[in-house]
């Protein structure tokens, strides 16, 4: 069985759309969209998934099924602050949460990509 993994990028300008296009192409044809997720620049990507986040997708990732008060008490957070996250996690689709509030992390794997110069 193999790694289920998601490609985190920084995409800009002509890059952006031929992404779109593809992505268009394989729902168009019946196919499931490929797991990606794109921004425009490192700093939308940054504000998005920073480094506590990145902990709470690992922690759930290999502690399976807890809700948001366990992982707060787990990671010595405030609850507040881990629901947040937890709530913008599950908008990113970097994890989910069940109708009983437990979380879960779909993928084995994130791959993150940017690159540092501007295409001319």
């Amino acid at each position: 069985m193999g790694m289920n993994r998601i490609e985190i990028e920084v995409l800009r300008g002509d890059a952006a759309l031929k992404g779109f296009k593809q992505a268009w192409r394989r729902v168009s044809a019946g196919k499931s969209p490929a797991s990606r997720l794109a921004f425009g620049t490192l700093a939308q990507l940054f504000s998005a998934i920073t480094e506590k986040r990145l902990e709470l997708v690992r922690y759930v990732g290999t502690h399976g099924a807890v809700n948001t008060r366990r992982l707060a008490t787990a990671l010595r957070r405030d609850y507040k602050n881990v629901y947040t996250d937890v709530q913008a996690l599950v908008e990113l689709r970097l994890i989910e949460k069940d109708e009983r509030g437990r979380l879960s992390a779909p993928f084995d794997e994130i791959v993150i990509r940017a690159e540092l110069r501007e295409a001319a």
